[in-house]
């Protein structure tokens, strides 16, 4: 597992105990890991997917936070340096949410961004 950790990007108290309850129910031990793909309606979006921890990589930033632990590969971290990662819970439904300082535009929906 790598030992990288970013200053520049956090996760929320919300978002860390939500990640933290997720990986709690999987057998083996697993992080959240955030990537950014081309692609969505603004010019890229954000990508969830839950990994195991074995899967993380020597160039892989990680974030760790009250139990909770979110995996960035260094591809995607210019795209969301400066973030925070929250979870919203709210009348719509409930989700994970970037809040990007660094996107200038984005979707209704906030999955897709553009820089």
């Amino acid at each position: 597992m790598s030992e990288n950790v970013v200053q520049d990007f956090g996760v929320s108290d919300a978002a860390a105990t939500r990640i933290a309850e997720i990986i709690a129910t999987e057998t083996a031990p697993s992080a959240l890991r955030l990537s950014v793909e081309g692609g969505g309606c603004t010019g890229f979006q954000y990508k969830f997917d839950l990994v195991p921890t074995d899967t993380i990589e020597d160039d892989d930033i990680v974030v760790e936070k009250a139990g909770a632990t979110v995996v960035i590969d260094a591809v995607s971290l210019p795209f969301v340096a400066g973030s925070e990662l929250d979870f919203v819970d709210a009348l719509i439904g409930a989700s994970f949410k970037v809040n990007n300082p660094n996107a200038v535009a984005a979707c209704g929906c906030g999955t897709s961004f553009s820089i």
